[in-house]
């Protein structure tokens, strides 16, 4: 694939060091020199020194500069990069080229990708602390959800690029969703307030060249003594901010990273997860390894039963992450959606891509037990409150924190599908769910007076089991008799829910 032709290319020396520096695009303002990581303003014909830049961390990404692609029938370029913060994720923006001179930007968040280009505010854009996280507002007469509301700080930069927060100053970043799937973006950093929309893109489908050779996660992985036991603890996914001391079952924060201070949690009641983590099965024509585990429990107002359940972090090099949720009544595949859904005023229904979804419960969630690596700082306590919306075997879920609003979209599968994908045969029965029923099997040569008793027994059992009190909420999937739903179809995603 061709490189797009600019307009315009400037290069002039390096006022640090003296090596070459390329502008490619006239709206390019900052650029950081790729030999001593200085960074330089242009004016006119002129560059001059402003600093130097902190190095780049290494988040194994596919991308890298001077990669090109196709995008809405234009050739651009990837020539810089902004890798951001806050408080429990990071992100990188990409500045792409394109064709006719004009800048875009590819948003990369663990795994997904959104390619946004500017926008111009009809209007003042009001202050940050004016967007509430899960209300309604209207940008240029189109009305999005405030989906986040964060406070982040530049923490690199690379390349070529239009504007350039100071380094390490926080600012808020504020993105809106739409129902159409649209992401805007409103960027503090910038006086006045930038901003920019577009929508969720595939790799494949940017028809990509020059990407990285070796862009999947280094295989010999990260490794140091856990703060807790000293035990030898390995990351293996270079985008993990929390993992699980395999020894002590100490939840370990890695957002200072490795050889800073690392904080840790006990964690007591060992959880068993019935898919080892590791393990690598084929769902939906693509094979997931298991990095993550969490058990969750769930409460409803004014009810003072508790119930259980739990989810299962998949990963795949290419396609990001996906959430393989277990609960009382069946397991669902679901994946954190990019738009955001309609919901009615009363909160009992919602729409998303054309699909109407019924409201089946409202409750609070909270994470009580960890094992594995994951993309955000995970913590045992976090709660969120969530609503669980259904249409046939699709699902729809919304999990709402203080900062954020993340939705997931996904569909039940059945428990034999999960046992097969991960070659666990053998543990059918203990897979199996609500999802089978028992009575449907060999029932129609039996005399209907058995199939009475039958049922009486099958009643009287589940009586039986649902009056139990016995079932500990922390390390058992329970529901009580009052109870329909056995939990999230969702998954908190809060380190990947910027894009």
């Amino acid at each position: 694939m061709a490189t797009p032709s600019p307009q315009r290319a400037y290069r002039a020396p390096c006022p640090g060091c003296g090596a070459p520096v390329d502008f490619l695009s006239a709206q390019s303002t900052h650029a950081v020199c790729a030999y001593c990581q200085s960074t330089v303003v242009r004016s006119g014909e002129t560059l001059a020194r402003i600093g130097k830049m902190a190095e780049l961390f290494d988040d194994h990404s596919p991308l890298q500069l001077q990669a090109s692609g196709t995008w809405k029938a234009q050739v651009f370029t990837l020539v810089g990069r902004l890798q951001y913060k806050y408080a429990e994720g990071t992100w990188t923006e990409w500045h792409a080229v394109r064709a006719d001179g004009s800048s875009a930007f590819l948003s990369e968040d663990n795994g997904s990708y959104v390619f946004t280009t500017p926008l111009l505010a009809e209007r003042a854009v009001p202050m940050a602390e004016q967007f509430r996280v899960g209300a309604t507002t209207a940008i240029n007469g189109k009305t999005f959800s405030v989906a986040s509301n964060q406070t982040v700080s530049l923490t690199s930069a690379q390349g070529e690029l239009p504007h350039l927060p100071a380094l390490g100053e926080p600012f808020a970043m504020v993105e809106l969703r739409s129902a159409a799937g649209e992401v805007l973006s409103v960027d503090y950093g910038t006086r006045p307030p930038s901003l920019s929309i577009g929508t969720a893109v595939l790799l494949e489908d940017l028809q990509l060249v020059g990407l990285r050779a070796e862009s999947v996660k280094d295989e010999k992985g990260r490794q140091f003594d856990c703060p807790s036991c000293g035990a030898p603890v390995t990351v293996q996914l270079a985008s993990s901010k929390s993992i699980t001391c395999g020894s002590c079952h100490s939840l370990i924060d890695l957002t200072s990273g490795i050889g800073g201070e690392l904080r840790h949690a006990t964690q007591d009641e060992p959880v068993q997860p019935l898919i080892p983590l590791g393990q690598t099965g084929k769902l939906q024509g693509v094979n997931w390894q298991v990095v993550g585990f969490q058990h969750r429990m769930g409460s409803v107002p004014g009810d003072d039963e508790q119930f259980g359940w739990e989810e299962y972090l998949l990963f795949n090099a290419k396609h990001g992450f996906l959430f393989l949720v277990d609960s009382t009544e069946g397991w669902s595949l679901v994946k954190p959606a990019t738009g955001a859904p309609e919901m009615t005023g009363n909160g009992q229904s919602a729409t998303y891509l054309g699909s109407r979804y019924q409201l089946k419960e409202s409750y609070s969630a909270e994470t009580s037990y960890v094992l594995g690596e994951f993309y955000w700082q995970v913590q045992r306590g976090q709660k969120t409150s969530n609503r669980d919306f259904t249409s046939g075997k699709s699902l729809l879920s919304m999990e709402q924190s203080a900062q954020e609003v993340t939705w997931s979209v996904g569909s039940q599968i059945d428990s034999a599908l999960v046992a097969t994908a991960f070659k666990l045969e053998g543990k059918k029965d203990l897979l199996q769910r609500s999802d089978a029923s028992p009575l449907g099997i060999g029932i129609a040569g039996i005399a209907p007076k058995t199939v009475l008793w039958i049922i009486v027994v099958v009643v009287l059992l589940v009586i039986v089991f649902s009056a139990r009190n016995d079932c500990d909420t922390n390390v058992e999937n329970c529901r009580s008799s009052t109870r329909t739903s056995g939990g999230s179809y969702g998954g908190f995603s809060s380190g990947g829910g910027h894009k």
